[in-house]
């Protein structure tokens, strides 16, 4: 599937995302409560979030390797 590169927008909302205290934990600990939280809830309503997705092609609760 072919996705369009990230706009500079995406790219600062995604920095939220990275710097979020609740989305860090999720992927620091993929099986506890924020992970769980982020799966659940935020992936389908946070702007920042979404943008992660976009800008780093992996879920935001999903551990960076």
């Amino acid at each position: 599937m072919n996705h369009p590169a990230p706009t500079p927008l995406d790219r600062r909302l995604a920095e939220v995302c990275r710097k979020c205290p609740v989305c860090r934990r999720a992927r620091q600990r993929p099986t506890g409560l924020a992970s769980w939280m982020v799966r659940r809830v935020e992936a389908r309503f946070c702007p920042f979030c979404r943008a992660y997705e976009r800008v780093y092609g992996r879920k935001s609760h999903e551990p960076v390797s």
